[in-house]
């Protein structure tokens, strides 16, 4: 059973499962997630936790189901704790899960914690049977669109005041720009402002002063804001992503992914099959599902064919090739192809 992260105070108040599972990159809300289950069972006697982290192939997991079936000479109810970092278990590793699934009871807590998992890993026999026994719950990043009001919430919770009215909306905006991507961090921040701001609303002007620029970005980033058409968005990842040091290869085949996966929708849409088996066989889920449904009415077939043909030719740019009326610098090639793209999606004339 999947349970949202804001619902987990409310579900805990209804008794715990005897299996929780954490999965996704966002390591704050992961980190605090654990944090409250853990609280929770303190508060109803599990006293003792054993952790055991899953490093390498050759994995003991015998020593886990032993310790999970063993007696405590200190304890009658028991946190056994595994970290999975990689996110695959492993056939051994499978097995053993499936097995914890079905010891966890009202005296053996279970956590799992494990990063981002793709459709294979949510569908495996050991996802399911964690997820069958207890409570899963998905720490995915904080969406740049949703990320003033997640700030906004937290500032509330250590008693900073927003100034009132459009100059609290820029002082959130301002805030979201420097520590989109990096949730820890941002958390640091909200505290350290709580320090210097205990009386006075937050600004704008106080947060450019006090404010480390923290942002981390990364390519999904771009393609959210791309199938979005906003274009300074755009502009702005690009340089972020190329001052980080993004390869502009890489970038360059994940959107020109995104443009295939796109075509193949519309296709299959124009055919007549339902759109969530579309997606399904096109392999688009999770986030990037949610943009491609934004973007897929303002997009015509013969615009995403022009797409793919002009991604073809950055492509071609990137080994060094030169393409008339492109630029010789790939990185430009590469924002003179987003501009295409956000044209296509707002029907607006644009330069690089």
């Amino acid at each position: 059973m999947q349970v949202k992260l804001d619902d987990l105070d409310t579900h805990l108040g209804k008794g715990l499962r005897a299996v929780y599972t954490v999965h996704g990159d966002e390591t704050l809300l992961a980190n605090e997630a654990l944090d409250t289950v853990r609280r929770t069972a303190r508060q109803q006697g599990f006293d003792e936790r054993q952790v055991f982290t899953v490093a390498g192939a050759h994995f003991d997991w015998s020593g886990v189901l032993g310790e999970s079936a063993a007696l405590s000479l200190f304890a009658s109810r028991r946190i056994v704790e595994i970290r999975i970092p990689s996110g695959k278990p492993g056939k051994e590793g499978s097995e053993a899960l499936q097995q914890l699934a079905t010891q966890a009871g009202p005296d053996l807590l279970v956590l799992v914690s494990l990063p981002r998992l793709d459709r294979t890993q949510q569908t495996s026999a050991w996802f399911a049977a964690l997820d069958g026994a207890g409570v899963n719950l998905r720490a995915d990043p904080i969406e740049r669109r949703a990320l003033p009001a997640w700030l906004a919430g937290r500032a509330r919770r250590l008693g900073l005041r927003l100034a009132d009215g459009p100059a609290g909306q820029e002082a959130l905006t301002v805030l979201a720009d420097r520590v989109e991507g990096n949730l820890l961090a941002a958390q640091q921040e909200l505290e350290k402002l709580a320090l210097l701001f205990p009386d006075t609303p937050l600004t704008a002007e106080g947060i450019e002063s006090a404010v480390t620029d923290v942002a981390r970005f990364e390519a999904g980033q771009l393609s959210e804001a791309l199938w979005a058409g906003d274009v300074g968005r755009c502009l702005h990842l690009l340089d972020a992503l190329e001052a980080e040091g993004e390869a502009v290869v890489r970038l360059h085949w994940l959107l020109a992914d995104d443009i295939r996966a796109l075509r193949r929708l519309k296709r299959a849409l124009a055919a007549g099959q339902p759109q969530p088996l579309a997606m399904r066989e096109a392999r688009v889920w999770g986030p990037k599902e949610k943009w491609f449904e934004r973007a897929l009415p303002r997009l015509s077939l013969v615009q995403l064919d022009q797409l793919l043909i002009a991604a073809h030719q950055v492509e071609g740019i990137c080994k060094g090739l030169r393409e008339p009326g492109w630029p010789l610098d790939p990185w430009a090639a590469l924002r003179q192809w987003t501009l295409m793209g956000c044209e296509a999606l707002t029907h607006q004339r644009l330069r690089a």
